[in-house]
């Protein structure tokens, strides 16, 4: 059991640059990207083929990111220049990646268990059971506080007034368009590069592994979100961080009920949201009822004086 919890935190780490990424496109822009489906296998293919062709697994890694970045913008040139439907743009783009990404693999499935790897050096380097997760969760920290920093600049600043009110910042004739394409570009990034981390962590790259990958950062979000809160920046992206990791633990703990098994993963990420998505309401209205009833009491206790 111990073990379980320890590898559904380890991998809850690197699916938090997922997250982060999906927080981007989803919270900050308000845009539904499904390309995050797409760009996910995307930067595990790029990674993979390059790795097994020699290449340095770092530099694989970050050459993934670019990848994503790239797919990230094209998704936001068929919304901005091509006048195409937010959701329909990710899918089309999510649906494009598919056969780009066996184009990238040459084949469905790229086994890494025989190469090396970003995770086999760090296991060479430290030789100790932490430390994948202790190296993983500087990484992430490291790209959690340069989001945090990036969205108070001046560019930051008019990716969050795009998300918030595009009409406004249109009115300033400010760029949005571009400002959208950026956002989604540095989303994808970040997605791919937890694409081609999970990919070395696995010990492959499948064509199919990206599937449900928006639903698992929403779930991220959510799940932070409730627990964590939003009011800052740096909260929200904390809470992304700690969303990841919670629902990776939920997961590896419903799987442990004996009538359940890995083939319900994406039936048990879907109720997570769900539930992440219907109890703060039902909370909220159940406040506000009581709220509501303390008042009425003590309005009636007024007029009874």
């Amino acid at each position: 059991m111990m073990t379980a919890m320890f590898g559904a935190v380890e991998s809850g780490v690197i699916y938090a640059i997922m997250a982060l990424g999906v927080y981007l496109s989803f919270r900050v822009l308000d845009f539904p990207d499904l390309t995050v489906d797409g760009s996910f296998v995307t930067g595990g293919a790029v990674a993979s083929i390059m790795i097994v062709n020699g290449s340095d697994p770092f530099l694989a890694t970050i050459a993934a990111l670019f990848a994503g970045f790239l797919a990230g913008c094209m998704t936001g040139i068929l919304h901005t220049k091509g006048g195409i439907n937010p959701l329909l743009s990710g899918i089309l783009m999510m649906i494009a990646l598919y056969s780009i990404n066996l184009r990238i693999m040459g084949k469905p499935n790229v086994p890494l268990l025989a190469e090396e790897t970003v995770m086999t050096k760090i296991d060479n380097w430290f030789a100790s059971d932490w430390s994948i997760l202790l190296f993983m969760l500087v990484v992430t920290l490291i790209i959690k506080f340069i989001t945090d920093l990036f969205l108070k600049t001046e560019v930051g600043l008019s990716l969050r007034a795009v998300g918030d009110n595009e009409g406004m910042v249109r009115s300033f004739s400010a760029n949005t368009g571009w400002m959208k394409v950026l956002g989604l570009g540095l989303s994808n990034a970040l997605v791919a590069f937890s694409g081609a981390l999970v990919a070395q962590y696995n010990g492959f790259n499948d064509v199919g592994m990206g599937i449900g990958m928006i639903v698992i950062g929403l779930a991220s979000v959510i799940i932070g979100e409730a627990v964590i809160g939003h009011s800052s920046i740096a909260r929200a992206t904390l809470a992304v961080v700690v969303g990841a990791v919670l629902y990776r633990m939920i997961v590896t703990l419903a799987l442990r009920i004996e009538f359940l098994d890995t083939g319900d993963m994406k039936l048990i990420t879907a109720i997570i949201v769900i539930i992440a998505l219907v109890l703060p309401k039902i909370l909220d209205r159940q406040k506000a009822a009581k709220r509501k009833k303390k008042r009425l009491q003590q309005l009636g206790g007024g007029v009874d004086a």
